[in-house]
């Protein structure tokens, strides 16, 4: 049964850094691409391939950089200058949102 655990969060000020966690059990991770989302509209915020080609939605371009450890079965996201808006739950999954979701990671982004 997959398994999807993230963490990372915590509360920053605006232009602070965090880097999430996922971690990834019972399934080949390797062969997925995998996504990062946040919100209950579960906006994908950025995503790698199992070739470890990644994308990013506009708003987080530039500032966000995800990436993924197979021997360890975890993808990363690295979020540098956070802004307020940046402020939800982030949640892990493959690319279609295809596993169960797990409980996400609370992000929050103020002053």
């Amino acid at each position: 049964q997959v398994q999807l655990v993230e963490s990372g969060g915590g509360l920053v000020q605006p232009g602070g850094s965090l880097r999430l966690s996922c971690v990834a059990s019972g399934m080949g991770f390797s062969i997925y691409n995998m996504a990062w989302y946040r919100g209950k509209q579960r906006e994908r915020v950025s995503h790698i391939t199992r070739d470890d080609e990644t994308g990013y939605a506009d708003s987080v371009k530039d500032r966000f950089t995800i990436s993924r450890d197979n021997d360890k079965n975890t993808v990363y996201l690295q979020m540098n200058n956070l802004k307020p808006d940046d402020t939800d739950v982030y949640f892990c999954n493959t690319f279609g949102g295809s596993w169960p979701w797990g409980q996400g990671t609370q992000v929050t982004v103020s002053s």
